[in-house]
């Protein structure tokens, strides 16, 4: 990982630290800072017990603290292919278009995770792009979709916590979702992979499901259907692992009733409850085949098919084989597609290779969702399998490491539908960590709440990073590892700053991209709006002499620009000639 230049103490040290004192310091005294500790339970505990008002005030906690701490953490900007890609289905959506028609010499606009034929657009599902282009409608700010879902997100986790732990417990999951993902994480601060969407999806089917079968309450049947629709328009491989389970106890809950004895539902509250939900997943999915027959030229043609059979080498399951190299027009688009992919894929053609690939996948996902401070319950594994309250979430989850074991690739949103079960899970064992004593005494409850602290403290670490000179590692590009850290400040500043500054020039500008035969294939610096021909800017790759004067001809109403984005400092200037 990259850090930042200041050589002050490490983030990544001072969170071991606090751990390891979490565990320590309590054998110093079972009861050790109760007399602070009671009280501020107590209060908690009321909140708590106020489950629709915990909700909201979850909701509202992540909301409005991200936007306090705008200042030292601002809006993001574009950094990697993905962002650019869902941004340019927010334009397309924003326009009032599923898709864009091929734009002309569209060789000089090709870019990565971008389809140009038979349409101009995102590879992507759609979920994100909806999201954004609603923030980009509604407040001017593409940023502010993703916003709003964050908060939905925790919140809905909160309330789907509530029917599986006390609710004392589900508040605290709320509070730690807030502190662990919708405050540093890279699916809050990138618009890249759909993370809290894919999170939001599955607490809402998990949260909706079981109190469909305790109260059959159409309002819970349209909470599932429409944490179905989130699951397929965003994670539809993931989301079917998380729906499979769930659909079976929903059909053995309509066959034979309760486990309690009740008898099954009567077919007519079936059908008064289910018609909206049902119709509602059917009107999704005839809406996404409509959108793939757009965007993709055919109703059965799923989003990613075209893109990857156009550049993809990699596969996306162990049992295939990766793909001959296909005809690349551009040495940057190749080494991404090769670098980036075709590494991880061949690790799977060896049984030790795949081994050590699944264990790498499982060391990301703690990594993401618990970092340090939230591995000490984990201990407590053995007694949370033997827990029948939460064994459904235990098949959900043995469920999802099978078929995530047989993917090749594993980035953290993939995990995104599972968000609820690993909340649900950790937090069952950090209750009986709670309870856990040694020769009698209570130990386990004051790791507990130091650990919780801590949380709170690494928060407020994390805020005044700059000012205490805190070396807190950036995202590097291409790996999404640490969940508390975004990309690094300073990676897309070039580009956006160029961008900034020909916006604010008379008339329309045209930027060609030069780069280096050592570029690397991540920062990539041609991507553009929706409807290039209007656009204020566009930018453009460098092709041979003939090519260039072709599109310099097309574009005669603008200025033309030459770009070397490897030099350093970069250079930008007038277009002669090649």
């Amino acid at each position: 990982m990259t850090v930042a230049a200041d050589q002050g103490p490490s983030f990544w040290g001072i969170e071991s630290a606090l751990m390891v004192l979490s565990l320590i310091v309590p054998f110093c005294g079972a009861r050790f800072g109760s007399f602070l500790f009671v009280p501020a339970e107590r209060c908690f505990n009321r909140l708590a017990n106020h489950r629709g008002l915990a909700v909201l005030v979850v909701g509202l906690t992540e909301l409005f603290t991200r936007l306090a701490i705008l200042p030292i953490l601002p809006v993001p900007r574009p950094f990697v292919p993905d962002d650019f890609s869902f941004l340019l289905a927010a334009d397309t959506f924003a326009h009032g278009r599923l898709a864009n028609p091929t734009p002309a010499l569209w060789q000089h606009f090709e870019s990565i995770q971008i389809d140009m034929l038979p349409t101009y657009g995102s590879m992507y599902f759609p979920a994100e792009g909806l999201v954004l282009a609603a923030g980009k409608v509604l407040f001017g700010s593409e940023w502010a979709g993703q916003l709003i879902v964050s908060a939905l997100m925790c919140a809905a986790l909160c309330w789907m916590l509530q029917v599986w732990l006390p609710p004392t417990w589900a508040l605290l999951g709320g509070f730690i979702a807030v502190m662990r993902l919708g405050l540093f994480s890279y699916w809050i601060n990138t618009y890249t992979g759909a993370g809290m969407i894919g999170a939001l999806g599955g607490a809402l089917v998990l949260g909706a499901f079981p109190r469909l079968i305790r109260d059959v309450r159409l309002r819970d049947g349209l909470l599932l259907a429409t944490g179905i629709v989130i699951l397929a328009l965003t994670r539809p491989y993931e989301g079917f692992l998380l729906c499979l389970p769930v659909l079976a106890v929903l059909l053995n809950w309509i066959v034979r009733g309760q486990k309690s004895g009740s008898p099954p539902p009567s077919p007519a509250l079936l059908l008064r409850r289910a018609a909206l939900p049902v119709a509602l997943v059917i009107a999704a999915g005839a809406w996404m085949a409509y959108y793939d027959s757009r965007a993709f030229g055919s109703a059965t043609t799923l989003p990613y098919t075209v893109n990857r059979q156009t550049y993809a080498m990699a596969p996306y399951y162990v049992w295939q084989k990766v793909r001959p190299e296909p005809h690349y027009r551009f040495a940057e688009i190749r080494e991404f597609y090769y670098r980036e992919e075709v590494s991880g894929a061949r690790k799977f053609e060896t049984g030790l290779g795949a081994a050590l690939a699944c264990l790498i996948k499982v060391e990301g996902a703690i990594l993401f969702f618990s970092a340090f401070l939230l591995i000490p319950p984990l201990i407590m594994a053995r007694r949370v399998i033997k827990d029948r309250r939460t064994r459904f979430l235990l098949i959900c989850l043995l469920l999802f490491m099978a078929g995530m074991s047989i993917e090749i690739f594993m980035i953290p949103h993939y995990l995104a539908p599972f968000t609820a079960v690993f909340y649900g899970l950790g937090l069952q064992a950090t209750r009986h960590l709670r309870a856990w004593k040694l020769r009698g005494q209570r130990f386990g409850i004051g790791m507990v709440r130091l650990l919780v602290v801590s949380c709170v403290v690494m928060c407020w670490v994390r805020i005044a990073e700059q000012p205490l000179h805190i070396r807190v590692p950036q995202l590097p590009v291409g790996m999404w590892a640490g969940n508390w850290f975004g990309p690094d400040p300073e990676f897309g500043k070039p580009r956006a700053d160029m961008e900034a500054r020909l916006e604010q020039m008379p008339g329309k500008q045209l930027v060609i991209v030069r780069y280096a035969t050592n570029h690397d294939p991540m920062s990539e610096w041609v991507y553009n709006s929706a409807d290039i021909d209007n656009s204020k800017v566009v930018w453009a790759r460098d092709m041979d002499s003939a090519n260039n004067k072709e599109l310099i001809e097309h574009c005669k109403d603008r200025s033309v620009w030459l770009v070397r984005p490897d030099e350093d400092p970069y250079k930008i200037e007038s277009y002669t000639s090649k």
